[in-house]
């Protein structure tokens, strides 16, 4: 499994419980909690994964700046 892939993964999982733990302490409705849990942190794990194949781009372009 690709590192970027396993990094998403193992973030998706902390936020998830995270989400939901702060959500229902909040409002006291698991329902609502679940809802927020879910929608926040998987539209966060997916801009965390693009976030992370931007900045290896970036280390990409500066290694091919130092060699020339």
């Amino acid at each position: 499994m690709p590192t970027d892939l396993a990094k998403t993964i193992t973030y998706l999982a902390l936020h998830l419980t995270i989400g939901f733990s702060v959500a229902y302490a909040l409002t006291g409705s698991v329902a609502l909690a679940g809802g927020i849990a879910i929608i926040e942190p998987c539209i966060n794990a997916v801009a965390f994964f693009f976030h992370e194949k931007a900045w290896r781009r970036v280390g990409e372009r500066r290694l091919m700046n130092a060699a020339t």
